[in-house]
């Protein structure tokens, strides 16, 4: 097992932020996909089985009467081209709407899908909880119910998100990288996971002006941590504060689709 972390300092407080891998695929831990108490999705790439009403456009998940989540399908979505997906995590106190505004503005000029799901607390369950659980199960549900409903492009994954979603996005990614080919992390604070699946492309960005997660000691030490465990992502700074300008987000969906 190999154990790496860092402290991040943020509003006053001391969060930690920790970078854990451990059991490389086809290592001796066996996990079980029933608890999803690794942050371990059991959701596998498929296609419909059958053919499916293609509803376009923003809709809700229909999977929580009180706290669900949003759907947004391309206008011009076809069986025939399958479009690439990503789904987008909000930060601490946030919505759907905030998570799906991360992208949205790219969806239909490049056929691409997007989840945008409600954390069950006021933010994703390894922060809220300290564990995996009902965050890791709802995301699971939601992109099972999308691979039903929708041709995906198995080479166009991606999970991404601002702040504590860009850290939960680093989470998940890591852990499910057979899944996700892309992790897209908008000024993340950590990441932290119990044990790797693939080698997902990894996009990090974040302000050097940043006063709610200094970058010193969240992405820059966050990506040292990842080329230490030669893992090699691509890293951009700008001069600005906790936020994504738009300049930043073209970047990273020209980096994801690679346009």
């Amino acid at each position: 097992m190999k154990f790496t972390g860092f402290f991040c300092k943020t509003l006053g407080l001391f969060a930690v932020c920790i970078i854990l891998s451990s059991c490389k695929e086809g290592g001796s831990m066996k996990v079980s996909r029933n608890t999803y108490k690794t942050g371990r999705l059991a959701v596998t790439y498929r296609l419909p089985t059958a053919e499916q009403e293609a509803k376009t456009g923003t809709q809700p998940l229909g999977l929580d009467s009180l706290k669900d989540g949003l759907l947004y399908v391309p206008r011009a979505y076809s069986p025939g081209k399958p479009a690439a997906l990503a789904v987008m995590l909000h930060g601490s106190g946030g919505n759907a709407d905030q998570g799906m505004w991360l992208l949205q503005r790219y969806a239909d000029a490049h056929n691409l899908i997007l989840i945008a799901p409600v954390s069950r607390k006021y933010s994703w369950d390894i922060i809220a909880s300290n564990n995996f659980g009902p965050d890791v199960i709802f995301i699971d549900q939601a992109i099972t119910q999308v691979f039903a409903h929708y041709v995906i492009d198995p080479a166009r994954i991606a999970i991404g998100g601002f702040s504590d979603g860009a850290s939960y996005a680093l989470c998940l990614g890591l852990t499910n990288g057979d899944l996700f080919t892309h992790i897209i992390a908008f000024s993340p604070g950590f990441a932290y996971n119990m044990e790797s699946h693939g080698v997902p492309n990894i996009f990090i960005s974040h302000g050097t002006k940043d006063g709610v997660l200094p970058i010193d000691s969240c992405s820059r030490r966050l990506v040292r941590n990842l080329r230490d465990q030669e893992v090699e992502p691509t890293y951009l700074e700008f001069e600005g504060e906790h936020e994504i300008p738009e300049h930043i987000s073209r970047k990273a969906i020209d980096w994801f689709l690679k346009k």
